[in-house]
């Protein structure tokens, strides 16, 4: 039998050059005392701020699935959230590249409430390749969204760019929409354990510290900071056998004035210049980073540099990496402005209001994706959501229900890149997609749990998968069926294609 390559298994080719070491500037942080020092903080009673049947914790991708999810199964749902938007890394980190959400056939296999969020997006605010093109291997088509990150393994796929102030601003008003109740500028800071269980948590705001007590609660902070703070055990080994740039932070940042259209002809016109050109980026810079088109042909969007071996958690890893960040994207910015054509007029629009992490810890749950799973092509019984395969040479990603769910809790669920799962494939669980997928499910299950008054871990798959069809949700069951959700197969966007796409 012919040994895969690690080229094969990988979910994105190339990663091993998007990042880099920096030795960061210390100069500005604080050093510790010189000996370990604790302070002793009084008793005190907490206010009750709100009490709901179920919390969810962090309004990203995961977060605002869950939320909405549950909310329409019927439960009274609450969200906190600690920035004053939802989104999390798909608005505020500017990760306006939402990942692939189609099969290597060209099927929709991440639909339910991501897919419904794209399409009420406008028409100016979403671009990507129209739906007749998914799955396409034409060469001109492949070379031509491949530019525009929508082509992958010389494959078209759904894999759009957005515009991250749209996105905002529809996950608040389709949360409003369906009766869910949110709190902005929340940070949680403890869990309220009783036991197996916890009853709530308490959160810090300008108003102090309060409250909320909650019978199922969904850690969607993605870095299973509610978790940890339960003394949950977790794992958190993102070198380990993952590869890529799993380990690395950044902060990214936009550019408008672009003529992104005149780079990519100077690109495809002279590939020994362009080339040349980004050599000379490196030596100047230290490391350079490639532009990708936004959502717009004068937008253009830096996930870079990434920053390796500086960790999520610590708070002057953070800030450090916010600092040499901001310093590289001005660095590029004068280098681009002289050098690179295309972007004589560019200006800084946006760097992200919050800082790409992709790994930090990962749940220790009842169950766990591993890559074995999905080289053997397992579908597992319990099978929440379909993920897009690392490459052709592998079956969709059976995605199982108790990957969420925490071991030694009876009402925690965490959803989102720090599911239990391994490295190498949490490389791929960790996108934008796979958190609105996993989130969805998890809103579901807190929904049904709260009402049947049952621990999570007991939760029938069936009614769990039930509703999720009902919510639109694509499951590997449904594969071979064309009534897959809710009266007929996943829809395509209503909009998806550039202001330059070419009509083929």
């Amino acid at each position: 039998m012919r040994e895969r390559s690690a080229d094969e298994e990988a979910y994105h080719v190339g990663t091993a050059a998007m990042s880099t070491d920096a030795a960061l500037d210390e100069a500005f942080t604080p050093s510790p005392p010189t000996e370990p020092l604790t302070v002793a903080e009084p008793a005190r009673e907490t206010p009750v701020h709100a009490i709901t049947q179920v919390l969810v914790v962090g309004g990203g991708p995961a977060g605002f699935a869950a939320a909405l999810a549950a909310r329409r199964a019927g439960a009274e749902v609450l969200l906190v959230e600690r920035y004053n938007h939802l989104g999390g890394l798909s608005t505020g980190g500017l990760v306006i590249w939402i990942d692939r959400m189609t099969d290597w056939n060209g099927r929709l296999v991440i639909a339910g409430i991501g897919q419904e969020l794209l399409e009420r997006l406008p028409q100016d605010a979403v671009a990507g390749a129209p739906r007749n093109l998914w799955g396409s291997n034409s060469e001109d088509r492949v070379a031509y969204w491949r530019e525009r990150q929508g082509a992958f393994r010389d494959t078209v796929t759904w894999s759009p760019m957005i515009d991250p102030e749209w996105l905002k601003y529809l996950s608040v008003e389709m949360l409003i929409d369906a009766g869910v109740k949110l709190l902005l500028h929340s940070w949680v800071a403890e869990p309220l354990l009783d036991r197996q269980r916890v009853r709530g948590v308490t959160f810090e705001s300008k108003q102090g510290r309060r409250a909320i007590l909650a019978e199922v609660i969904v850690d969607a902070t993605g870095d299973l900071d509610l978790c940890a703070r339960a003394g949950l055990e977790f794992e958190a080994d993102a070198k380990a056998g993952g590869g890529g740039i799993a380990h690395c932070l950044n902060t990214g940042w936009l550019w408008a004035g672009v003529d992104f259209a005149r780079w990519l002809k100077f690109k495809r016109d002279d590939p020994q210049a362009h080339r040349q050109l980004m050599t000379d980026a490196g030596e100047a810079l230290g490391f350079a980073e490639r532009p990708v088109v936004g959502w717009s042909n004068d937008v253009a969007l830096f996930l870079g540099p990434r920053l390796s071996g500086y960790s999520g958690v610590d708070v002057t890893d953070l800030t450090r990496v916010e600092v040499e960040s901001r310093r590289r994207m001005v660095a590029h910015l004068d280098h681009f402005r002289r050098r690179a054509p295309g972007f004589e007029n560019a200006w800084l629009m946006l760097s992200a209001p919050q800082i790409g992490v992709r790994h930090t810890r990962r749940l220790i749950g009842l169950d766990k994706l591993t890559a074995d799973d999905w080289r053997q092509g397992i579908r597992h019984h319990d099978e929440i959501g379909v993920s897009p395969s690392p490459s052709q040479k592998f079956a969709n990603v059976s995605v199982p229900y108790r990957a969420l769910v925490a071991r030694d809790a009876e009402n925690l669920l965490a959803p989102g890149r720090h599911m239990s799962c391994d490295p190498q494939t949490q490389a791929f669980m960790r996108e934008i997609p796979q958190c609105w997928l996993t989130g969805q499910a998890a809103g579901v299950a807190a929904a049904l749990a709260a009402s049947r008054e049952i621990p999570v871990g007991e939760l029938d798959a069936g009614a769990l998968q039930a509703e999720l069809r009902r919510q639109g949700a694509y499951l590997q069951a449904d594969a071979d069926s064309t009534a897959a959700v809710a009266g007929g197969p996943p829809r395509g966007p209503k909009v998806s294609i550039t202001a330059d796409t070419p009509a083929f």
